[in-house]
């Protein structure tokens, strides 16, 4: 059994994840994001300390962060402005006398979601996940490619018109247009033309996104989470229509993209973090 932690500025999750990928208990509270940094230690450990019992053998976490993940430090954690350089695998190893594993958020989404998502396991596959930011993961021969810093993949920070593709490809771009995703997306799924128009670009950006995608890793599938992805039937038509302008029609004929529908994907792939389940 392992402990599986989403920690994110917004909200903290804490699970235990059985050794077929199904799950014991899920604590879910808001993150105390504007605490020191003691203060957020703590409402882990808390949490944790709910959870734990001699059939834990390992602690797997997922942050939205640069991560030194041999060393197990988060550094400048999103949405946690006290989280500047934490030795979080010390910490947690310190005080639970178990192994513990530290990983970028979006890397834990792509191993949960490469492993136990639809069709899966994928043992290829670049991940996408859309929200308040964009995150990328790249897995290759059913591992992740991380980087020096665990930064490989982050495709929204690249340039893109005259901002970068996070500002087009996530919760920004609605917020640009003075409302929320969610407001859009329960207005076009009502019919509202300005709505419907507003999916229509937004897809069409995603169209862009996928083909830097293509251009820069050509994978066989790309795989979308996140809560905007819950709405991807609402963009995946103008999001095609864009993909079909790709210079290399058989790149696009054989490319699998799909929004997946599993449930905390992010969590399981933290609770991969220490070996396989």
């Amino acid at each position: 059994m392992r402990i599986a932690i989403d920690l994110g500025g917004t909200n903290v999750r804490v699970a235990t994840v059985l050794s077929d990928g199904s799950f014991g208990r899920i604590l879910s509270e808001p993150c105390l994001s504007s605490g020191s940094e003691e203060e957020v230690l703590g409402q882990l450990y808390r949490l944790i300390d709910a959870l734990f019992c001699p059939e834990v053998d390992g602690i797997g976490i997922g942050v939205p962060s640069v991560v030194d993940t041999d060393r197990g430090i988060v550094y400048n954690v999103v949405g946690i402005p006290s989280w500047k350089e934490v030795y979080l695998k010390d910490k947690l190893e310190a005080r639970y006398h178990i192994p513990a594993e530290v990983d970028n958020d979006c890397n834990c989404f792509a191993l949960g979601v490469t492993r136990f998502g639809k069709d899966g396991p994928h043992k290829e596959a670049f991940c996408v996940t859309l929200g308040t930011g964009v995150g990328g993961s790249l897995v290759i021969d059913g591992h992740l490619y991380r980087g020096r810093n665990a930064g490989a993949g982050e495709i929204g920070s690249i340039p893109y018109l005259d901002k970068d593709y996070e500002y087009y490809c996530s919760s920004r771009f609605f917020v640009g247009k003075g409302t929320t995703g969610k407001d859009v997306a329960v207005a076009a799924a009502g019919g509202d033309p300005s709505a419907l128009a507003v999916m229509d670009e937004f897809g069409g950006h995603m169209g862009k996104l996928v083909q830097m995608i293509m251009f820069a890793y050509d994978p066989s599938v790309i795989i979308l989470g996140g809560s905007i992805a819950k709405a991807f039937s609402l963009y995946s038509e103008p999001m095609w229509r864009m993909i079909r302008e790709f210079p290399y029609p058989k790149s696009v004929e054989n490319l699998n993209l799909f929004a997946t529908d599993l449930d905390n994907p992010g969590i399981l792939g933290a609770a991969l973090l220490c070996g396989n389940l």
